[in-house]
């Protein structure tokens, strides 16, 4: 998203007519589906093609981000894939238990429907960033209201209004009805509008007293789900980079950054029908995430 230098975001970032650069307004959730009408195309699955970067960051996102990040471009995020064991300095590779659960408890505290009152340690920033990268792959984003809501709760108060600002206009409503929403991102009568980012691991590249940068590896999924849908659920791996700070007491995402991968080989599972998968969307609710 181009919001300039000064305010540590890219300048070659800019979302793109593609409905499916990003899920939930975040490069955090880049998802592309295939462009074919007719049918409910899950019986042809096909590998998503590839776009230039997009305007919104997180995830971006996500959307996946989450969508997506939800989670665009928000520069300023390490990035550079170098290991850390907390000091800033690198450290050795991880050990093969370190996607074990840390054994802390889940926090308690929600800030409306986001989870907050993260620990000031690295297990904190690994949840915190775990948790904002859900929200902000989240179909929430694709409202006005909510979309506020999200980045206010997730976000530095000194970048949510000039980021806020940013995403109203990259939520036009002619992006929403290319991604199959009505004009005022509302979801079509019939169907199902699917946007979520689920975390596969994390990893905490550095680390001072009230800053942390956590690289958060996810898969996404975004599309509209329903009969007759021409816009079928598609899933996508992606590694978000968010750089947080320690704000008031609890951390809020500063910047971040996303790229591809890693992405395993397709399974042989059959693709569902939109009815299945619109299903377990309505069926299935989602998880704090916990270091």
């Amino acid at each position: 998203m181009s919001l300039g230098d000064d305010n540590g975001y890219g300048n070659d970032s800019g979302r793109t007519d593609d409905a499916y650069s990003t899920i939930g307004g975040t490069r955090q959730t880049r998802t592309r589906l295939p462009d074919g009408e007719g049918g409910d195309g899950y019986n042809t699955p096909r590998r998503p093609a590839r776009a230039s970067r997009s305007l919104i960051t997180m995830a971006g996102v996500v959307v996946l981000l989450i969508a997506a990040i939800a989670f665009a471009n928000m520069g300023g995020g390490d990035g550079n894939g170098n290991d850390g064991d907390g000091s800033g300095k690198g450290g050795s590779k991880p050990e093969a238990a370190s996607t074990a659960a840390t054994g802390t408890k889940p926090v308690t505290g929600k800030n409306g429907t986001i989870p907050s009152g993260f620990a000031h340690d690295e297990q904190g920033a690994q949840s915190a960033a775990s948790n904002y990268a859900v929200a902000l792959g989240s179909a929430g984003m694709f409202s006005t209201d909510t979309r506020r809501s999200i980045v206010q709760t997730t976000h530095d108060p000194a970048v949510v209004e000039s980021l806020v600002a940013a995403l109203t206009k990259a939520y036009s409503p002619s992006f929403l009805k290319n991604v199959g929403l009505n004009e005022d991102g509302t979801t079509p009568s019939g169907l199902t509008f699917v946007s979520r980012t689920i975390p596969v691991g994390t990893k905490v590249t550095e680390k001072t007293g009230d800053t942390a940068t956590v690289e958060v590896w996810c898969t996404g999924l975004v599309g509209m789900a329903g009969p007759g849908s021409t816009k079928p659920v598609s899933a996508t791996w992606f590694t978000i980079s968010e750089k947080l700070k320690w704000v008031g007491d609890d951390w809020r995402i500063e910047s971040s950054s996303q790229k591809e991968g890693p992405t395993p080989v397709n399974g042989d599972n059959r693709a569902s029908t939109a009815d299945e998968i619109a299903g377990a969307v309505e069926g299935y609710g989602g998880f704090t995430y916990a270091r």
